[in-house]
């Protein structure tokens, strides 16, 4: 079984569609999708809206995705050929307690990819790969935590001709000798990307 994680920095970087785009190329790992969604004060874990619960209720919910009507993002996944999706959703820094049921759902699965960064403090994964955009500052510290762990990384190209990320206090030391695999929205897979996923995840399973 191998098992790929993409993160990335911050929101709106295009991780649903990498993990859409991966699963679409590569069918016949015959992907489990999961998606870690961490909600901070005031939301539920049960149904992300706002509630009053208490710190140590409602902290983690799990459910399997039927609908292929591509209106969700675990929807996108099964659209785009997962055997199954899963959304996992928890308290902000509660996925500790969800891992057990996450490893539980995964038990049968053939090959796992994983929209999340966090879930990086609690496995080691075949693959870590974040999507990064210099033009985007904010730099969560979940994707700081682990940025010297990817083994490639996916890089929004950029129109800027000093190519000068936008981020604070990272170094980019800590991409040095790492994979990059520049990426054109609305295309977020390519096949180079594709094909190091494909080789690199049988590798190490047949390790």
């Amino acid at each position: 079984m191998a098992i790929v994680v993409i993160g990335g920095h911050s929101r709106n970087l295009g991780k649903t569609s990498v993990v859409a785009g991966l699963i679409s190329a590569l069918p016949e790992f015959q992907w489990t999708a999961v998606k870690i969604t961490q909600f901070g004060h005031g939301v539920c874990s049960v149904n992300g809206e706002s509630c009053d619960c208490a710190t140590d209720e409602h902290t983690q919910a799990i459910s399997e995705e039927k609908s292929r009507a591509g209106d969700s993002d675990t929807s996108r996944f099964l659209v785009a050929g997962a055997v199954r999706s899963v959304w996992v959703r928890t308290k902000q820094g509660w996925l500790a307690e969800a891992m057990p049921d996450i490893r539980a759902r995964m038990g049968d699965a053939k090959n796992i990819i994983i929209e999340s960064n966090s879930v990086m403090k609690f496995m080691r994964p075949d693959l870590y790969i974040p999507v990064l955009d210099f033009d985007t500052a904010d730099f969560k510290d979940s994707a700081r935590e682990f940025l010297d762990r990817a083994d490639a990384v996916i890089l929004h190209n950029t129109n800027k001709a000093d190519a000068t990320p936008a981020w604070k206090d990272v170094s980019l030391k800590l991409l040095k000798g790492k994979r990059v695999f520049p990426i054109t929205p609305p295309e977020y897979v390519t096949t180079e990307l594709a094909d190091f996923v494909r080789d690199s995840a049988l590798q190490n399973v047949t390790r």
